[in-house]
């Protein structure tokens, strides 16, 4: 099983990604050991998980979400 995520940074911003244990990979980016961009915007919170059957998919889905705008994203975080 396979997940997107979003992480609510410090500075407000929203970082999206895809693992397969989003409590680990939540733990990897506060400890700074996550992406450049979170370890510069940390503590991060996870806002949103989604699960997807196959990494293509959930990668997909990642690049779909990137794509758009902070608004759309804050929607999805509140659903």
């Amino acid at each position: 099983m396979w997940f997107v995520y979003l992480l609510r940074c410090s500075d407000g911003s929203l970082y999206a990604g895809v693992t397969t244990d989003p409590l680990r990979r939540l733990r990897e980016h506060n400890s700074g050991k996550g992406s450049a961009y979170t370890r510069a915007r940390r503590p991060v919170l996870l806002v949103f998980q989604e699960r997807h059957p196959s990494r293509s998919s959930a990668l997909r889905r990642e690049a779909e979400i990137k794509r758009w705008p902070h608004l759309k994203k804050e929607r999805l975080c509140a659903e």
